[in-house]
This record gives C-alpha cells, structure tokens and sequence, in this order.
C-alpha cells in the first residue's frame, strides 16, 4: 500500500479506507501488509508507516503489518530504530521493518537532499539501525548525522521480519544480502526486470554467504498489479476507473520503460501479454503467480499493488474472489479438503448404509426396551 489514490478522492475518506481495507484483509486471511511512506506528489497520502500501523494494529487480529518502506535518508537512524522497537511492543510482534531510499525525490528534494546520495545514506543509515537493534552502542559520525554512544532502551519484543526494497538496480539485493534479511522486489513484474529477479536473489545469497549470514527465499517478496474479477470483461471494465491513471502518474515518478499504449483496452492487453499486471480472472492471476515462480526460482509471499485500479467496492471483491480461488493453491489447503471429499463421493452408498443399519438398530434397541416394560410403542 503506497498507497495510490486518485487525486480529487476525499483524502481522509481515502486514509480511513486505508485502515478498513487490512482489517478486511485480515477476515480474509491475507498474511501481510505493507505500508509506504511519502510526502509529496498528492496520491500516496501515508506520511508516517509506523503511525498508520500503530492504528491498524488496533483493529486487525493476525495480519503481520510492515513498513513498506521507511526511507531512510529522511530520518535520524537512532530515532527511526527507537520507534521501531517501540511498534514492535505495541503490535506485540505483528510489524515488519522495511527499509528503502525513498522513492518521491519530490520528498528528497523538499528536505534538501540531493537524489544521488539516497542510496548511499540508505546504506549507511542501515548499518547503524541494525547494530543498534542487535544491542550495539554505536558511535558514528556522517555528513548528515552523529551518534555518540547511542545505544537503545528498550531490546525488540520480537524477531521481527526486516526487508530492503529492490526494483531493477542491484543496490537493495546487495544491501540485504549483507545483513541476511529479505527482500522487497516492487517490481516484479514489470517486463525489463523480471528476468533479472533470479540474478538479484543470487546476489542476495552471494552477499549473505560473503558476510557469513544465511537467507531464505521465504523472505523474499515479490510485487505486482493485479484486480480479478468473475470474467476477464468484468475486471476490464473494472479497471476503466483507475489503471490508466495511476499508470500515468507512475511515468511521472519513476522509470517505467517504453511508452504504453494510450488506449485503455490496448492498455490492459499489453499488460496482460506482457506479465505487467493481471486484470481479468482467478485463474490468470493463478497463471501470473506460477510464471513468477518459474521465472525466478520460488519466492515468498506475493504482493499486490495497492492503487485504485478499480473503484472501493469492486476493490473488496477482487481480494475476496483472490482469498477464495487462487490463495488456497499455493498454500496447499485444497489437496487435503478434495482428497477428504474424494474418499466420501468414490465411497458409493458405503456410508448412507451405515448410518441407515445404525439408524434402525437404534429403533429396534429402543422398541425391546419399551416392550421390556410392558409398554407397546409405534
């Protein structure tokens, strides 16, 4: 959840639709959110993740909650890592910390900083996060901070899970191999990237091994658009309300490759064709998830975009049908339930007999009973 909302939407109708939209993910049984941090452009309205997660946290049951991401640059390192061990009592273990560079240089340039140290600082600005969380006293003097015998007050409530975020440069697969912790691919299915996803995780893996960590590739998280619908004209139609406006507002703010095409339907077919994103049914969202499997090797978790592709209403659908029909076959919840419903419908009259033999053996037991008594019955 950037999140992206269409501008001339009410803006605090939008951040309350927000907060209801994960407890309704939560009810549905989705495992994670994760919120990012912005402060300009008018669409991504979420100035503070933690806050945002401090409220949602309140209101859902189990869904695991992240930063997604907090941009480093902008913050005191010892300032963010205290907040963050803060949240992670407050969620008792349910936060997640994303970190990245900050993807608005609107932003960075508000704050003064010159885009092409976002990425340095972000490194620089993790090391010191990371020793702190693991207890550290750290001193550090940067350009653009100090740390004199900084140490935290309080120890982490959990082993929370932490991620960099990674689009098509290898700067956040190296930055997470480093520190043995995942990886947030926010780009996963755009076409000039997503035969570069397995490479970005061996580097991941070669940076792990190089500073002697170990990784999972079940902390690897793999993003991209997606609305589905009963039938492919359905979600098309859906769709007309916002996927070529948030696409337009994307070439905006970040690279996005060769010029799409201006015509909506023409739109969503190179998507669809392409793999940049699914607008159509469970079954080509299914497809859509296996090929990313394929493509990079297995992964963790898959990630929607969270913009206004579709309006509210038609929004809620889409992740209810995605929890119904396409969530369940890579969880392996189907196979046990089909094996059990098999066993019962190959079985014939097997079991109607056994209930029907049980049924009239309880009748005749209760008839000698009562003639036992002296008293007929039926």
């Amino acid at each position: 959840m950037p999140p992206m909302h269409k501008v001339g939407l009410n803006p605090h109708l939008a951040l309350h639709r927000d907060l209801d939209l994960l407890v309704h993910l939560d009810r549905l049984g989705y495992h994670e959110a994760w919120i990012g941090e912005h402060h300009s452009a008018g669409s991504e309205l979420i100035a503070s993740p933690e806050v945002f997660i401090a409220t949602a946290a309140e209101r859902t049951r189990s869904i695991k909650l992240g930063t997604g991401v907090n941009s480093l640059p902008y913050h005191h390192p010892f300032i963010l890592a205290d907040r963050i061990v803060m949240l992670d009592h407050l969620t008792r273990g349910r936060m997640m910390f994303g970190v990245g560079p900050g993807q608005l240089t609107s932003d960075a340039m508000m704050l003064g900083i010159d885009p092409a140290t976002q990425r340095p600082r972000m490194e620089e600005s993790f090391d010191v996060i990371m020793r702190l969380f693991r207890g550290e006293t750290v001193t550090h003097r940067s350009d653009w901070f100090t740390c004199e015998d900084a140490v935290l007050q309080m120890r982490p409530y959990s082993n929370f899970d932490i991620a960099v975020a990674a689009s098509l440069s290898p700067s956040g697969s190296k930055t997470a191999g480093r520190h043995g912790v995942g990886l947030l691919s926010i780009a996963a299915t755009d076409p000039q990237g997503v035969d570069l996803r397995a490479g970005h995780w061996d580097i991941v893996e070669h940076e792990a091994a190089a500073n002697g960590h170990t990784v999972s590739r079940e902390k690897w998280r793999m993003m991209g658009p997606m609305h589905i619908a009963a039938t492919e004209d359905e979600a098309r139609e859906n769709c007309r309300y916002g996927l070529q406006w948030v696409f337009n507002y994307l070439s905006h703010i970040i690279p996005t490759g060769d010029p799409m095409p201006e015509d909506y339907d023409d739109l969503v077919t190179a998507m669809n064709e392409t793999g940049r994103a699914v607008i159509g049914t469970p079954e080509m969202a299914r497809a859509q998830i296996q090929r990313l499997i394929d493509k990079s090797g297995g992964f963790g978790c898959y990630l929607f975009l969270g913009a206004d592709l579709a309006d509210w209403h038609q929004t809620l659908r889409s992740y209810e049908l995605f929890a119904e029909d396409v969530m369940p076959h890579f969880t392996g919840q189907l196979p046990p339930v089909q094996a059990s419903y098999d066993k019962i419908m190959g079985a014939g009259t097997t079991y109607v007999d056994a209930t029907l033999n049980a049924q009239f053996s309880s009748i005749a037991t209760y008839q000698q009973e009562r003639e036992a008594s002296g008293k007929a019955w039926g």
